[in-house]
């Protein structure tokens, strides 16, 4: 006969409640934002908004910035920022229309050759970041101004003259590839589902909604695969570290410079990413495509709980962060309100996303 042994508790852990793990969560601020911003159009808007087609109306202007907000979200937690996020949509889209258009290369080799491009202008940044020691925010503000001027140089050449290179969708029409980069998926669902009653039809019965938009269908990809990395693999622990103490991160064995670098990179490939599927679905590209999408990339990362001093932040927060701009941009449209408060909004919700986490952070951490 054995007697049921008792467990030690140790006195020096504490339980902690469902609530204060959920007020650590950097992603709160922005989950509440999109509750808030809903509730707000459910009782302003026209009920349109929120019908399907309103749905994907506002879900793809959030899904191209998502992308963008993603990668900045991803550096930002890495401590760093790349303000030239925006210029590089427009310098990628100049060398994809040009692999398409005037070299007449197809998809199979002009996409991976425009994300390798733009991951040697990130590796770029980030190599002059890491060995010059000067601030990205400076690096990435000299680049802004350079790929911005380079797309439009490059454009004048490479048309002879216009600042906008024509017939990509002509280009590309017919390759096999091009159905994962532009257009709608499942379009035989929506068709099925419009014969059996489900979705909304035209009087001729197509439906209103031909499919998703595929740029949701990349946004909700890429920010699963982000959330996976940075929460469930060791290569998130080193995203952590390099942005909370790079000094501590080096001496613990984390590659602190390779971290950064691959950062930086990761971000001008989201950058070409959006540049392939706008540049696709527009059929031309031109000089102030992503023209200041920096600032509301590192605005929705922001709201979605990146701090501005690295270490702590969430690509799901960045995911919602995105949806709370496509919400309003297009929100407003179905409302009696003047669309230039967009630009109240936006910093509205960039302060009081600021405060928001400055508050969560002295809390989760104790300081005063």
């Amino acid at each position: 006969m054995t007697d049921t042994a008792n467990v030690a508790v140790d006195e020096r852990l504490k339980a902690e409640s469902f609530g204060a793990r959920m007020l650590k969560r950097p992603e709160l601020g922005a989950i509440a934002g999109v509750i808030l911003v809903t509730i707000f159009f459910l009782v302003t808007a026209d009920s349109t908004m929120f019908t399907l087609s309103g749905l994907m109306n506002f879900m793809t202007p959030a899904a191209q910035l998502g992308i963008l907000a993603i990668g900045a979200a991803m550096l930002m937690i890495g401590g760093e920022f790349d303000l030239s996020i925006g210029s590089m949509v427009a310098f990628a889209g100049l060398f994809f229309g040009v692999c398409t258009v005037n070299w007449g290369l197809p998809l199979i080799i002009g996409i991976p050759a425009t994300f390798v491009f733009a991951g040697l202008v990130g590796a770029i940044n980030g190599n002059i970041v890491i060995r010059s020691g000067l601030p990205s925010f400076i690096v990435t503000l000299a680049f802004l101004f350079i790929l911005r001027g380079l797309s439009l140089v490059g454009l004048k050449m490479a048309t002879g003259g216009s600042t906008q290179l024509r017939g990509v969708r002509e280009a590309v029409e017919g390759d096999w590839l091009a159905p994962f980069f532009s257009g709608d998926a499942f379009q035989g669902l929506f068709a099925s589902l419009a014969a059996a009653g489900i979705v909304e039809t035209f009087n001729n019965g197509t439906p209103k909604v031909p499919g998703i938009p595929i740029e949701i269908i990349w946004f909700v990809i890429i920010a699963l695969l982000a959330t996976y990395i940075l929460l469930r693999t060791p290569v998130g622990n080193w995203v952590f570290a390099a942005g909370g103490d790079k000094n501590a991160a080096a001496n613990s064995g984390v590659p602190v410079n390779r971290v950064k670098i691959a950062l930086f990179v990761l971000t001008a490939c989201c950058a070409a990413m959006v540049a392939i599927i706008t540049v696709m679905d527009a059929g031309s590209t031109d000089a102030r495509r992503g023209f200041q999408k920096e600032f509301e990339a590192i605005i929705a990362a922001v709201i979605g709980g990146c701090l501005l001093t690295g270490g702590y932040g969430s690509a799901i927060g960045a995911f919602f962060g995105a949806i709370i701009f496509g919400m309003v941009v297009i929100g407003l449209t179905y409302t009696d309100f003047d669309q230039d408060w967009f630009q109240v909004f936006l910093g509205g919700m960039l302060l009081i996303a600021v405060l928001f986490n400055n508050a969560i952070r002295k809390r989760v951490t104790g300081e005063r």
